[in-house]
């Protein structure tokens, strides 16, 4: 194929011993680099490219604005023409409000609804990204009940794109942590916030978590016809939970998320560890920052099987006071002892930053990069995003989606991002898949049987990319 062998010009270590290789792995090199700006056939490579897992994804924004507006619309809800929300039901009488099934009847209203839902058609003149983003959490159709149909699209999406395991935010309590944190009150010492907390019933909180994630994981499996012979190919994606602690709440709230965390995901194997999340740049998260990691740092030795991964970085130059963004990775790491870092973008900004790398380096502390989401939110992309400094100190990165259908994006074109943003190579692309699965809080033979899988189909993937190419 010439665009193969033009492709050898391009690689930066062409010469006589690269094109005698004729391995499967350095055709399937090659034929990506021939391809590169080769917009659509790189979109088609990377689809059919396995990916490993996908580590940082809230469940509330994986979904499309088209799947919420669908529920909605069975289920009786209502949307507002002027606030583009969809609100439950019944409808109020107004010129506003109208049942959701008159969206999907109406085609200049759905078009706005999803704009105002997704990051689709966002206009910066009106509003930044980074507002437009988190606003659309607050417009979207009540996720409780259709949790399990969310779970549903999410795992489908993830096969379709070659990802076999998913690790998805959620808080499986409704909401009562925050509710027994109230009864508590703050105290000020962990130790006797962690008592008071258990004495209250924090067990019982731990028990509806529990029983949320059953029917969430059996409606899934309605939905998917797993265990039939009709079951969807999202029935063969591995999940597994991280309790998400909403951060811009009090530190009583706080603390009681954090503990429900911990001992949630000591008692059930399917969570699998916790995350903080909501805008890092929020009043109490910047206010309360270093308390938070604190909190974390205290609990970590009393339940030293769960493991950590936490937002910190999501913060770019402008957005918060220069001191706001010197200090946050290195606290996750050093204080809360992260496992995972999200986002990281603020990273060269930190104070000795240099020295901080190394440190995640050595501890083998993973980076879960969010091009897209660091793009709309943030502005940060190509040259101004640090994936390089990572890559480049020797920091285990791997791609995920964050919000894939807030930002109307998905796994396959994070990589489409990293191939052509960043300029990766396909062994670049190829050791990220793998660091998802190695840095993967699963347990350790559900990790072993993803991992051989994950090689088996590289080995099929090249294979047929060298077939054509050859």
């Amino acid at each position: 194929m010439p665009r193969v062998i033009a492709a050898l010009a391009l690689l930066p270590f062409a010469g006589a011993a690269a094109a005698q290789d004729s391995s499967d792995e350095t055709v399937t090199s090659m034929y990506l680099e021939s391809i590169r700006w080769d917009t659509p056939a790189l979109v088609a490579f990377l689809r059919e490219m396995p990916k490993g897992a996908d580590l940082h994804s809230h469940l509330s924004g994986a979904v499309y604005a088209e799947s919420f507006l669908r529920w909605a619309a069975e289920d009786g809800a209502c949307v507002s023409r002027v606030e583009l929300r969809i609100i439950p039901g019944p409808c109020a009488s107004g010129a506003d409000t109208v049942a959701a099934a008159v969206a999907l009847a109406d085609g200049v209203l759905y078009s706005a609804l999803v704009d105002g839902l997704s990051m689709r058609n966002w206009n910066a003149a009106r509003v930044n990204g980074h507002d437009q983003f988190f606003a659309t959490f607050g417009r979207m159709y009540s996720t409780r009940r259709r949790t399990g149909d969310m779970l549903a699209e999410a795992a489908r999406r993830a096969a379709a794109g070659n990802v076999s395991y998913l690790e998805l935010m959620l808080t499986p309590d409704g909401g009562a942590a925050r509710s027994l944190g109230d009864r508590a009150g703050w105290l000020g010492d962990f130790a006797r916030m962690r008592d008071t907390l258990l004495a209250l019933g924090l067990d019982r909180v731990v028990a509806l978590s529990r029983a949320r994630i059953d029917s969430v994981e059996a409606r899934r499996d309605t939905v998917l016809a797993c265990g039939t012979a009709a079951a969807d190919p999202g029935c063969a994606v591995t999940v597994r939970w991280l309790y998400q602690v909403a951060r811009a709440t009090p530190p009583q709230q706080i603390f009681a998320q954090i503990l429900t965390g911990f001992v949630l995901s000591r008692d059930d194997p399917r969570v699998v560890g916790l995350n903080l999340v909501q805008p890092e740049d929020a009043l109490i998260a910047m206010r309360d920052y270093s308390l938070h990691m604190r909190m974390i740092g205290a609990l970590r030795p009393l339940y030293q099987s769960v493991r950590v991964s936490l937002h910190a970085g999501e913060l770019a130059s402008g957005l918060v006071p220069p001191e706001g963004l010197r200090f946050h990775v290195r606290e996750a790491v050093e204080i809360a002892g992260a496992s995972r870092i999200g986002h990281g973008v603020s990273v060269m900004h930190e104070d000795r930053p240099y020295e901080l790398l190394a440190e995640m380096a050595r501890r083998g502390v993973l980076v879960e990069i969010n091009l897209t989401s660091n793009d709309v939110i943030l502005g940060v992309k190509g040259r101004d995003h640090p994936l390089r400094a990572y890559l480049t100190a020797g920091v285990p990165v791997a791609l995920s989606t964050d919000d894939e259908g807030v930002a109307r994006s998905e796994m396959t074109m994070e990589y489409v991002r990293a191939a052509q943003q960043q300029l990766l190579r396909y062994p670049d692309l190829k050791a990220m898949a793998r660091a998802s699965l190695r840095h993967a809080f699963a347990d350790e033979a559900t990790k072993t049987r993803l991992t051989r899988e994950l090689e088996a189909a590289f080995s099929r993937f090249e294979s047929r990319i060298a077939q054509r190419a050859r």
